[in-house]
Order: C-alpha cells, then structure tokens, then sequence
C-alpha cells in the first residue's frame, strides 16, 4: 500500500510534465485546423445523426429520446475505444521521454485518457445541452452521481491503457488484436440499440456481464433517465476498475525497469 501512495504521489509530483504532453498532442492533432477541438465532437453527432435516419424507425423509438440514448453511446464508445487503440502505441509515443527522462512510466497511458477524456467532456456537454433542450431539466438531482461515474471509467480506461501499451511493446500484434476485439465489443454493448432487446431474444446476459454497458449506464442513468444508476451497474463498473487497476499495478511492477530494453 506504501509503494503505491509514493507511485501515485512520483506521479502527482510530475503533473506539470504530463500535463504539457497533453497539450502537446492536442495542439499536434489540431494544428492549423479552423475548427480545432470542435472536429471530435463531429464524428459522434455525424453518426447519431446517421443512425438516427437508419435505425430510428427500425427500433420503434422516437428521435427526441433516441437521439440522446445514441449520441452518449458514441460518445462513450469514441472515448474508450480510442484510449484501447492508442493506449497501445502510448509507450512508443513517449519513447524519447522514457530515454532521457526518469518518471513513472504510468505517465504516459495517462497522457492518452487524458487527451481522450478531453474530447469525451466535450460530448457529454453536448449530450447535456440536448437532453435539456429536449426534455428539460428534470435531469438536475441525479446528475450529481455523474461525477463519481465519470472518475470511475476514467480510472478503468487508464488502467487497461497501461496494460494494452504493455502488452504491445512486448507483443507487437497486440494492437491488432485490440482493434478486432473492440469491434466485437461494439456490437455487444447497447451503444445505439437497446439493452431490452437483447433481453428480449435471451441473450440479456451479454449485457449484464459486459463492463462496458455497466459503465455506459452510469453516464446514462443521470443524463437521461434523470435517477441514479443500478447498484448492479455500478458493482460490475467498479470490480472491473479494481481489477483493471490491478492488473495494470502488477505488470508495471514486473516490467517498468526492464521495459525501455523492449522499445
């Protein structure tokens, strides 16, 4: 427990390193773009967009209620699948770093959720201006617990970043295998369909062991439906993080001295 108070307070220590490689990238990604910033927030509206036309009627949904349920989908997805599939690279990004300067290596997984986590803020404002412009404020008790999701899928993200970029510096085609894997994740996590129609062809239990849908509900739960979220989805999101966090405080311990001998 000692070691990892003083690992997270090296980290901590190092807040305005990390926090200049955060802006560092974005001012990279963004360069001399009129729209800046704004261009993460158009691919998640362009899709709710798209499958709104598609799947609106298919599902029997209204558009007010589900282009919300659609645009947080996304919005999640966006966030989680890019720091899986960057995460991966996160230790080649920082290799000049690693080389020259001593820091805790979790630095650099952190440097992608954080870039990422940016652009997922960005949305969920977005995807909170719409619920209140569509259904009002009824929203407003219940968007307290928001907080505490938010921190807990911030905390899942970064721990697998850790243990993807890991993984990938030992085993190279790790960055392929995430890609795949995360495809099939998409389609068996409600991010543009709903939950109850899985259930409804018994296979419900695809939702209800799936990580990822109990950390979509806690965004959904406050936003949308204006209550807190189902202790079943917040006890699996909260296993999951624990055992993300881990697994990913075990391999650093194993590999973090030996894993600049791999770049």
């Amino acid at each position: 427990m000692t070691a990892a108070v003083e690992y997270c307070a090296a980290i901590w220590s190092k807040r305005y390193f990390w926090f200049s490689l955060v802006k560092v990238d974005l001012r990279r990604r963004y360069r001399r773009s009129w729209l800046g910033i704004g261009w993460s927030l158009m691919h998640p509206i362009i899709m709710t967009m798209v499958f709104c036309i598609v799947f609106c009627n298919l599902f029997g949904e209204s558009i007010t209620s589900y282009a919300p349920y659609v645009l947080s989908g996304l919005a999640f997805w966006n966030f989680f699948s890019n720091v899986m599939t960057e995460g991966c690279q996160c230790f080649y990004a920082g290799e000049h770093y690693i080389r020259q300067h001593p820091a805790p290596l979790a630095i650099y997984p952190l440097r992608t959720t954080l870039g990422m986590g940016l652009h997922f803020s960005m949305a969920m404002l977005v995807l909170l201006a719409l619920v209140w412009l569509l259904h009002g404020f009824g929203n407003i008790l219940a968007l307290w617990s928001v907080i505490p999701g938010l921190a807990l899928i911030f905390v899942l993200a970064w721990s697998v970043a850790i243990c993807v970029g890991v993984v990938n510096v030992v085993f190279p085609d790790t960055q392929h295998l995430v890609q795949v894997g995360m495809q099939v994740l998409f389609y068996t996590t409600p991010v543009f369909y709903s939950a109850r129609l899985l259930e409804s062809h018994n296979l419900g239990w695809l939702v209800a062991a799936n990580p990822l849908a109990a950390c979509l509900a806690l965004v959904r739960a406050p936003i949308l439906e204006g209550h807190l979220a189902s202790l079943h989805a917040w006890g699996v999101a909260s296993l999951a993080a624990l055992l993300a966090v881990g697994i990913a405080a075990w391999t650093l311990s194993q590999i973090e001295r030996r894993l600049i001998f791999h770049l």
